[in-house]
């Protein structure tokens, strides 16, 4: 049941993430002229190793990784949603 829980939180910031990247705000142009190597496939690549890094942790039988990457979604998630929603 935790991997599940760790996969769908999985999908659930590949969206947000991949939402803030396109949304054209201010903040994520300021992130690429900072730091030019800091491009789509890297943040989504850095992404992947935290889905895989818990995904592994939870399949080598430490259920509580499940609850730590779902409390990362849930920081995730707001963040995407206050970018998107124009609060920061």
């Amino acid at each position: 049941m935790a991997l599940i829980v760790v996969f769908l939180c999985g999908i659930a910031n590949f969206a947000a993430h991949r939402a803030v990247l396109e949304s054209g705000h201010p903040l994520v142009a300021q992130m690429r002229r900072a730091a030019p190597w800091l491009r789509p496939p890297v943040t989504l690549g850095v992404e992947f190793l935290a889905l895989l890094v818990a995904l592994l942790l939870v399949s080598g039988g430490s259920p509580g990784w499940a609850w730590a990457y779902a409390l990362y979604t849930l920081g995730s998630g707001w963040t995407a949603w206050a970018i998107m929603a124009g609060r920061m």
